[in-house]
């Protein structure tokens, strides 16, 4: 299928998000590097949404955009951090869904329920779970478990968009989860 004024309606909540998009006032609240407490980091990301064909499964038909992610900490120019994957959309079922793989050996399919012309909603994925889970390479889910993993994401009159999620992970020999938080507000560039 190729992507046309008339069809783009079937990624519903989606269809705000294709094209490029900016931020520069992102905030990282993550591990420090001896895992005692917690550092902020300032960062700028630039995030590309592009529609594709997504194949069906069956009687299920998903719409999708594909997108890859990199954030720079302010004033630095090696990234440090990068991500790729799907958003999908299955107006059927209302369900929204965000696959994507980060290079340090993580997998995430987050999902939840959207309506076609939601301006906001919420992503979902947790450890163990056989449908919206957590995938993680043996030394990160030994030292750097992620249990739960939230997104929401907000449109806004302004034509930016802007999200909040939230990593939670269990840190050996630290009774609380510690909440690795990322949020940025993007300008379609």
């Amino acid at each position: 299928m190729t992507f046309t004024a008339s069809n783009i309606p079937l990624l519903g909540p989606l269809t705000r998000m294709i094209g490029t998009w900016e931020g520069d006032k992102g905030l990282d609240i993550a591990l420090d590097d001896d895992r005692s407490g917690s550092e902020n980091n300032l960062f700028r990301e630039r995030i590309s949404f592009v529609p594709f064909d997504a194949p069906s499964n069956h009687e299920q038909y998903l719409a999708g955009l594909r997108y890859n992610m990199i954030a720079w900490r302010i004033d630095e120019k090696k990234p440090f951090h990068e991500e790729y994957g799907y958003w999908l959309w299955d107006a059927a079922d209302k369900q929204i869904m965000r696959a994507f793989v980060i290079p340090r050996g993580i997998s995430i399919l987050a999902g939840g329920t959207a309506e076609n012309d939601a301006n906001e909603f919420d992503l979902v994925a947790t450890h163990g779970s056989t449908t919206y889970g957590v995938c993680a390479n043996p030394f990160l889910d030994r030292e750097f478990k992620i249990v739960r993993f939230s997104m929401k994401v907000k449109f806004h009159a302004d034509q930016t968009f802007s999200y909040d999620q939230d990593t939670q992970i269990q840190v050996p020999g630290k009774p609380e989860i510690f909440h690795h938080r990322d949020r940025n507000t993007l300008k379609r560039i």
